[in-house]
């Protein structure tokens, strides 16, 4: 038996692996990795696998980035973990300057938990709090966009509208209002997202106009919804929805966690729109993959709200045993300085246009591809039976997941949503490794779909 079947037969007997049907596992076992470098992931027979998705789109500059690896060693010697209630140190004190001159403006306060659902839950915690706070206790339920997903804890799933994630556990969840999201590849008013004037707003300010008097906040990912398959609705929409928050007095909070640090483009998301939130949640690319680590950003107009004597009990009771880890916030402080320094932002325009047209003619004219669509690097591939209707593949048949698993033989880690495949490289990705993605998506594809 080689060291992959040892180690794969292993990881089967007892580890239980996130968002997947561990039966597949019989088929299809763990792929054991011994070490990344840049774009890539080497297992332990030596083969090689392009991480063209950034492992889950967290990887922001590559793996074990030497100039990473430098500033977790570093901070490593000397101070691994502090209690963040009366203590602080100095890396969480510089993150949080370096990060308030870059968010969107006002977004002053900064609250650190670990994973991206707990930055959610906080959110929703704060928004409720601070809307009783300051004496509207009527308002208790929340609004979210049709197909959103804001994670898997029970709060996150109440405010996200992904039934193969939500279904079963409803008789938990909150009773929420799910407002009829952008869809530009099938607006139903044939519009597309270049040039029309967002008319499907008006399922908002439908929702607004009946439900906004007992609405906290209403949560959104800003400009691409990733789960549902990497949809891309315009600016346009988030302006209107920042202007109706602000008439109904309605909390806005964005969802960054996926968005962030540069993956569409800008900064944040927002920056697109010219907007500020109530309330941002950020975390993946934050550590560029290396450490778990979230912030919940808010106004001085949240926090003033919270800020009192502790016997008027108007404290935000809320904490995580890793918030404002040392190795985190060295990690995130490490990732804007190469972002800034290396300006990739900049040197990610024209590689991001060079990868759409690659992709543009490899799949432009395929049979079942019906959209392909893009923002920076983030490029998604719809697959449909008929272009013309735009009918999706049956999700039994698992079109994705079978593209998935030719692809990796061929050395490209895809991992498909549904029936959207979707890359999402890191941004220092070089042009021969996307020229490299495609030719083998290509290759996957093909012995899939003819």
């Amino acid at each position: 038996m080689d060291r992959m079947n040892e180690l794969a037969q292993r990881d089967f007997a007892h580890i239980w692996h996130p968002c997947c049907q561990m039966k597949d596992y019989e088929t299809l076992p763990s792929i054991v990795i011994d070490h990344g470098e840049g774009a890539y992931l080497y297992d332990v027979n030596g083969n090689s696998y392009l991480d063209i998705i950034s492992s889950w789109w967290c990887n922001l500059l590559g793996h074990c980035n030497p100039k990473i690896n430098a500033a977790v060693k570093a901070q490593l010697d000397k101070l691994e973990h502090v209690i963040f209630v009366n203590f602080s140190h100095e890396t969480a004190i510089d993150l949080a300057d370096k990060l308030v001159n870059i968010l969107p403006k006002g977004l002053n306060k900064l609250n650190f938990a670990d994973n991206g659902s707990a930055a959610v839950e906080i959110a929703l915690k704060l928004a409720f709090q601070y809307q009783h706070q300051t004496g509207h206790s009527e308002k208790t339920r929340f609004m979210c966009l049709s197909e959103g997903y804001h994670g898997e804890t029970i709060g996150a799933l109440s405010v996200g509208s992904m039934d193969l994630f939500a279904q079963i556990y409803k008789p938990m969840m909150m009773n929420n209002i799910h407002v009829e999201a952008p869809d530009c590849y099938r607006c139903p008013f044939n519009k597309n997202r270049e040039c029309c004037e967002c008319e499907c707003f008006k399922y908002a300010e439908e929702a607004f106009a009946n439900y906004a008097k007992e609405t906290v906040a209403i949560i959104v990912e800003p400009i691409v919804q990733g789960c549902a398959g990497m949809r891309i609705y315009p600016p346009l929409y988030l302006k209107k929805l920042r202007q109706l928050c602000n008439e109904y007095g309605v909390l806005l909070i964005a969802d960054e966690i996926a968005t962030g640090f540069g993956r569409t483009g800008k900064m944040f998301a927002c920056d697109h729109a010219d907007i500020t939130p109530d309330i941002m949640c950020i975390s993946k690319a934050l550590t560029g993959g290396y450490m778990p680590m979230s912030i919940v950003c808010t106004t001085d107009k949240i926090y003033d709200a919270f800020y009192a004597d502790y016997n008027e009990g108007k404290q935000f009771m809320h904490s995580h045993t890793y918030a404002g880890n040392p190795l985190g916030c060295s990690t995130a402080l490490a990732v804007l300085k190469i972002l800034e320094e290396d300006k990739i932002l900049e040197k990610c325009q024209p590689k991001a246009e060079y990868f759409n047209n690659l992709l543009n003619e490899a799949f432009g004219n395929h049979k079942n591809i019906g959209e392909i669509r893009h923002i920076n690097l983030i490029n998604a591939l719809e697959l449909v039976t008929d272009k013309q209707t735009k009918t999706g593949f049956d999700g039994k048949l698992r079109i994705g997941y079978e593209i998935y698993k030719k692809a990796l033989p061929h050395g490209l880690l895809l991992r498909p949503l549904g029936n959207v495949i979707y890359f999402n490289p890191p941004l220092n990705i070089e042009e021969k490794d996307l020229e490299k993605a495609v030719r083998l998506a290509k290759i996957a594809m093909d012995e899939v779909l003819g």
